[in-house]
């Protein structure tokens, strides 16, 4: 594939960015590839490892005659990166982010962009519980979805050149209104993380009681709850406090379906249940028929990509 950035800033070089620079070095999608972070061990690492072909010391060094700007910190930072760097900004370049919300970004990056670059947010609905620059690798969006959620006032122009660079990443690509995103996200990713940290929160109070059995005989469906509940935890943070509206929509009604369950379980309510597990276990189908995921054991993830890659 050919060139479509000349200049890519990377703000923040975890697993997302990190995959990103992967994946356009990959495909011959960039130019170059300048990147950054907070942290100077983490800058250390990316020089290190080759991970951008330069690493500077500041946000507003990397974005410098860019003409594609990926914000990767977590939602909270948003806000002081934009303020950061929009002095900085090359005309006609494009902003886009990797958060998994996207009007809380909306508000607090759009106020800050001059109004001679482009802003699209964006979300690549890819990831592992792994973390730093060390834990990106090229395949983390082959035939996952990346959604866009351009405003009002973004070229069109600008929104297709983006979506050319995430499908020659691998991508499947999607555009929605940053509200809708929101509500999808918090049935998909948000709630059922929170789900996972509770899981695990009160497998950890039986541990105490059970000397160890519930680490020693762990079944496969407390395993992934483990896995999702190592994410990042400032990322997750920010994630349920900018998202708190339809996370709690969709708590309240997670709360309603459990009851339902509880009854149906305390009344011996076997058609209920059976009627239940027989809906659920479709969605799990489709999930498989749209190439999300596979029917293969443990849980659809290759264990050699699991412990190499993350």
């Amino acid at each position: 594939m050919s060139v479509i950035y000349k200049r890519v800033a990377l703000i923040g070089l975890g697993l997302i960015a990190g995959s990103m620079a992967h994946a356009m070095r990959r495909n011959g999608l960039a130019g170059e590839i300048v990147g950054t972070a907070r942290s100077a061990e983490t800058r250390a690492i990316a020089l290190d490892i080759g991970l951008c072909d330069r690493v500077v010391d500041t946000p507003a060094a990397a974005v410098e005659g860019a003409d594609l700007v990926v914000l990767a910190v977590p939602v909270g930072a948003m806000a002081d990166l934009a303020a950061q760097i929009a002095p900085h900004l090359a005309r006609g370049a494009t902003i886009t982010d990797v958060g998994s919300v996207k009007r809380d970004v909306v508000e607090q990056v759009g106020p800050h962009l001059p109004d001679h670059v482009h802003f699209v947010p964006g979300h690549p609905l890819a990831g592992t519980e792994h973390s730093g620059p060390r834990s990106g690798f090229a395949e983390l969006f082959d035939n996952r979805y990346t959604i866009l959620t351009p405003v009002d006032s973004t070229d069109p122009a600008a929104t297709a050149r983006l979506r050319d660079l995430w499908t020659g990443c691998g991508a499947l690509v999607e555009e929605m209104e940053a509200d809708h995103h929101d509500l999808v996200l918090a049935v998909t990713s948000h709630t059922p993380h929170l789900i996972a940290y509770t899981m695990v929160g009160v497998a950890d109070d039986l541990r105490r009681v059970t000397d160890s059995e519930v680490i020693k005989y762990s079944a496969a469906g407390f395993r992934d709850f483990t896995r999702i509940a190592a994410s990042d935890p400032t990322m997750w943070r920010d994630v349920f406090l900018s998202n708190k509206d339809a996370t709690l929509e969709i708590l309240g009604r997670f709360t309603e379906e459990l009851f339902a369950l509880q009854r149906a379980i305390r009344t011996g309510d076997g058609d209920h249940l059976h009627e239940y597990f027989t809906r659920t276990r479709a969605i799990r189908r489709g999930i498989i028929e749209a190439g999300q995921d596979t029917d293969a054991p443990n849980f659809g993830r290759e264990v050699a990509r699991k412990e190499n890659k993350g």
